[in-house]
C-alpha cells in the first residue's frame, strides 16, 4: 500500500495517514491530554483481564473431558475469537490517539483489519453455534453426533473467512482513490465496504435470534408435552440450561455490538447529521466488553466450568508457591536421602538383610491389591 513513485491520476498512495484523516475531518490530537491517558490505561487494562479470561475458558475445554464436544469446541473458538479481540483492542491502544500520525498506511489497514477479522469470527461461531443448537434441540440430544474431524473444519473455514473479509479493504476496496467516498470514522475505508459490512453483520445477527426464537418456541412446547414424564425432565432441564447459556452469549454479543454496527452503517450511508464521531469511542468500548462477558457468563451458568476454572486457579497459585520454595525443598530432600542411606548401610551390616526402601511396595500389598 505504501509506495515510493508517483501517484497515479486520481489516487493518493504517497499521501499520509494524516492526509486523509484531515479531508474526512477527523483529527488527530497532536499531544497527549490527560483523555488520551485514561482511554488509554483503561483499555490495556480490560484488554489484559479478557486475554486472561478467554485463556481460561480455553484452558477448562482442553482439561476437562466433560467438554470434549462440539457445542464445547464452538464456545472455546468464540473464547479464542474473544482472546484474539483483545489482542486487537491492545494493539489498537499501541497505535491510537497521537500514535495514530506516525502510522504507515500498511500499519493503519492492519490495525483496522486485526479488529474487523476477530468480529468476523465471532459472527460466524456464533452463527455455528446457532445451528449446532438447532440440530441438537430439533433431535432432543443434549450433543451433537458431529464428528471432531467436521468441528474442527468448520472452525478452520470460520478463521478462514473472518481473515478474508479483514484483508478485503486491504486488497482494494478502500478510498485511496475517491476521497469523497471515504468514510469519517475509518478515514481509508470505503463507505460502500462499511454498508456492506454492516448490513451482512446485521443480516446474520438477525437469522441467529430468528433461529434461537424458534428453537425456544420448540423448547417450550416439547417441555409443556414431557411434565407426564418425569424420567426426561433432568434431560430436558439440562438441554434448556445450555440453551439458556448460549442465548445469554448470543444476547449480549448482539447487544454490545449493535450500536457499533448501526453508527458504522450510518456512516457508510453519509448521514452528516448524524455526528458519528461523537458516539464512536463508547461504542467502541461497549464493544470491547462483549469480550469479556462470556467467560463471566460461563462461570455463572455452568457449575462444572466453574469448578474447572477453580482447579485451574489453584493450580497456577500451588505452582507459584512451589517455585517459591523450591531450594529449601531440594536441600531437605537430599539431606533426607542420606540419613536413610546411611541407615539403611548400618542395617545391612548388622545383619546382613538389605532393608526396603520407603518408596518401595510390599509384595504381598501388592498381589492384594490386584486380587
Amino acid at each position: 500500500m505504501d509506495r515510493d513513485h508517483d501517484d497515479e491520476e486520481g489516487c493518493y498512495y504517497n499521501h499520509t495517514v494524516t492526509f486523509f484523516y484531515e479531508k474526512s475531518g477527523k483529527n488527530i490530537s497532536t499531544h497527549w491530554r490527560s483523555r488520551d491517558y485514561t482511554i488509554v490505561t483503561l483499555g490495556m487494562s480490560v484488554c489484559f483481564v479478557v486475554i486472561f479470561s478467554n485463556l481460561l475458558v480455553m484452558c477448562a475445554i482442553l482439561k476437562n473431558k466433560r467438554f470434549h464436544f462440539p457445542i464445547y469446541y464452538l464456545l472455546g473458538n468464540l473464547a479464542l475469537s474473544d482472546l484474539f479481540s483483545g489482542v486487537s483492542y491492545l494493539h489498537l491502544m499501541f497505535h491510537t490517539g497521537p500514535w495514530t500520525s506516525k502510522l504507515t498506511k500498511n500499519q493503519w489497514f492492519v490495525r483496522q483489519s486485526l479488529i474487523d477479522t476477530s468480529l468476523t469470527a465471532s459472527v460466524l461461531n456464533l452463527l455455528a453455534v446457532a445451528v449446532e443448537r438447532h440440530q441438537t434441540i430439533f433431535n432432543m440430544q443434549l450433543h451433537s453426533k458431529m464428528s471432531t474431524r467436521r468441528v474442527f473444519v468448520i472452525i478452520a473455514f470460520i478463521w478462514v473467512v473472518a481473515i478474508l473479509m479483514g484483508l478485503i479493504p486491504t486488497m482494494g476496496w478502500h478510498c485511496l482513490c475517491d476521497l469523497e467516498h471515504c468514510s469519517t470514522m475509518a478515514p481509508m475505508y470505503s463507505r460502500s465496504y462499511l454498508v456492506f459490512w454492516g448490513l451482512l453483520n446485521l443480516l446474520t445477527f438477525m437469522i441467529m435470534v430468528a433461529v434461537y426464537t424458534r428453537i425456544f418456541i420448540y423448547v417450550r412446547h416439547k417441555s409443556m408435552q414431557m411434565r407426564e414424564h418425569t424420567s426426561q425432565i433432568r434431560r430436558k432441564e439440562t438441554v434448556f440450561n445450555l440453551m439458556k447459556t448460549v442465548s445469554m452469549i448470543l444476547g449480549c454479543f448482539v447487544i454490545c455490538w449493535t450500536p457499533g454496527l448501526v453508527v458504522l452503517l450510518l456512516d457508510g450511508l453519509g448521514c452528516e447529521s448524524c455526528k458519528v464521531l461523537r458516539y464512536e469511542k463508547y461504542c467502541l468500548v461497549l464493544a470491547e466488553c462483549n469480550s469479556f462477558v462470556n467467560p463471566i457468563i460461563y462461570c455463572f451458568r455452568d457449575r462444572d466450568m466453574r469448578k474447572t476454572f477453580k482447579e485451574i486457579l489453584c493450580f497456577l497459585c500451588r505452582r507459584g508457591r512451589a517455585k517459591e520454595s523450591d531450594f529449601g525443598v531440594t536441600f531437605n530432600t537430599m539431606e533426607h536421602e542420606n540419613c536413610k542411606s546411611r541407615i539403611s548401610k548400618a542395617v545391612e551390616r548388622s545383619n546382613g538383610t538389605p532393608l526396603m526402601h520407603e518408596g518401595s511396595e510390599d509384595p504381598t500389598i501388592s498381589s492384594e491389591k490386584w486380587n
